[in-house]
């Protein structure tokens, strides 16, 4: 399987050579409530940042707030890392956009949003926060339901809405995560992106999902040439290189083709099955799959499943969704039951329920034994003939890429990725940006010292 490497390669460094970038690189690691399973501390050493995710963002909207309770203690958390080791809280996330259009509306919306935000922040004991807003202007999950034209407002409170929860959390840091695609960057004009930048302390660009439902041909959903693409458009915009963090994803996605269409000849600009609906919604044709072991190895199927009691099925439980209510027949590859599309469609995990798709289990183990990359692009990428599935995902090679083709050569601040868990078959993605982020620190090190060196020979 081509999921593991050695990290070898020497970095070549360019710009500042992140000699001259200051502070330290940093190594920000999302932890989520959905995967659990965490490494050992020698697989998590060297991590500077944790972001826990998800609170909702309309817990903080007016004067009566909501509680936010963490779905791990703190202690705990802080136990998996390094001591030092911060560990943030993420306020958003996917689909999560209303109480953040609440929040930004007004003056008054926004000086009380921020100071919910600091409260919480304060009493869990959070070194600092990150705003999740998928996204300011539009092109949410409800982009179809209220157009992005409802949401223009949005584009010049987001900055104001920043630098209030700055001032509210200060000294704590406050970070925000950012599209990778142009077309998702609505706030972010000539006008207002300075703005939203001087606000933060550091910006998470999410170079990945680079291909969604939203498209109708296959592209690499993390590719080098990508991923750089979107870190040069925030530098085009005034963002110092310092503040930016490149986004690594831990998970492949999937696009079901057109039936009949081989698709075996290149990765880019083959013709996909309709992946989103008239209104929106998932149409089932699409997907994610993560490097957990119950992805990676082929599982093998209960023979004592029972009835869900509570809409769960799939991988990792033993329910069954035939029998359960409603005729929610169909187990989703997010194992939940259901009859629509997005349960019954592509993904739709066999064994646990009916499927109308094709199963992604099979094929992405065989993605991953026999993937090629895309040596221009830096994508690696594989096309199931029989399934007539597109696999895009990223290499421990490709990331390495990265470091040497973006992070070094851009003077980039550090690097992130979403998330921990899903690394859990071998953390060797983990492995691939500590080893990137101590080759960096260690370059720098070194040219720190001979400038030095040189200095102090020019002033003998």
């Amino acid at each position: 399987m081509k999921i593991t490497a050695s990290f070898t390669t020497g970095v070549t460094l360019a710009g500042c050579a992140l000699a001259d970038c200051g502070s330290s690189l940093r190594n920000i690691m999302y932890f989520d409530q959905y995967h659990l399973t965490t490494p050992t501390k020698d697989v998590t050493g060297g991590i500077t940042h944790v972001i826990t995710a998800f609170a909702n963002s309309s817990l903080f909207v007016g004067a009566t707030p909501g509680n936010y309770t963490p779905f791990m203690p703190l202690a705990d958390v802080r136990a998996l890392f390094d001591n030092g080791t911060k560990v943030g809280i993420a306020i958003g996330g996917w689909g999560d956009t209303e109480g953040f259009g609440a929040g930004a509306k007004t003056e008054e919306t926004r000086k009380q949003y921020a100071i919910n935000v600091a409260a919480m922040a304060t009493s869990h004991g959070f070194d600092f926060v990150d705003v999740d807003w998928e996204y300011p202007g539009g092109n949410g999950p409800d982009y179809k339901q209220i157009p992005n034209a409802n949401k223009t407002d949005e584009i010049t409170t987001f900055p104001l809405f920043l630098q209030e929860i700055k001032d509210a959390i200060s000294p704590k840091e406050l970070s925000i995560a950012v599209p990778g695609l142009e077309r998702d960057m609505i706030a972010f004009t000539q006008e207002q992106a300075p703005k939203i930048f001087a606000a933060v302390d550091f910006v998470n660009v999410m170079t990945y999902d680079l291909m969604s439902r939203r498209d109708n041909a296959t592209l690499h959903h993390s590719d080098v040439a990508g991923s750089l693409a979107s870190v040069e458009r925030y530098l085009s915009l005034g963002l110092d290189a310092s503040k930016i963090n490149l986004g690594f994803a831990f998970y492949a996605k999937f696009f079901q083709t057109q039936p009949g269409v081989d698709c075996s000849a290149t990765p880019v600009g083959c013709p996909i099955v309709l992946a989103e609906l008239e209104d929106g919604s998932d149409a089932g044709t699409s997907g994610a799959t993560t490097f957990e072991k119950s992805n990676v190895v082929l599982p093998v199927i209960p023979t004592n499943l029972t009835v869900t009691s509570d809409g769960s099925c799939g991988i990792n439980t033993f329910n069954t969704c035939l029998g359960a209510p409603e005729n929610a027949t169909c187990c989703s590859q997010y194992g939940y039951c259901g009859s629509t599309a997005a349960h019954c469609g592509t993904g739709c995990q066999l064994g646990y329920g009916n499927c109308e798709g094709p199963s992604t289990a099979t094929s992405f183990v065989a993605a991953l034994a026999n993937s090629t990359t895309d040596e221009e692009n830096g994508g690696e990428w594989w096309w199931d003939a029989e399934n007539e599935l597109f696999w895009t995902f990223d290499t421990v090679e490709l990331m390495q890429r990265k470091f040497d083709e973006i992070v070094a050569a851009k003077g980039l601040g550090g690097v992130m990725a979403w998330s921990l868990g899903e690394d859990s078959y071998d953390w060797s993605r983990i492995a691939a940006m500590n080893a990137g982020v101590k080759k960096l620190q260690a370059t720098k090190k070194r040219s720190t010292k001979k400038r030095r060196a040189v200095g102090q020979k020019l002033h003998a």
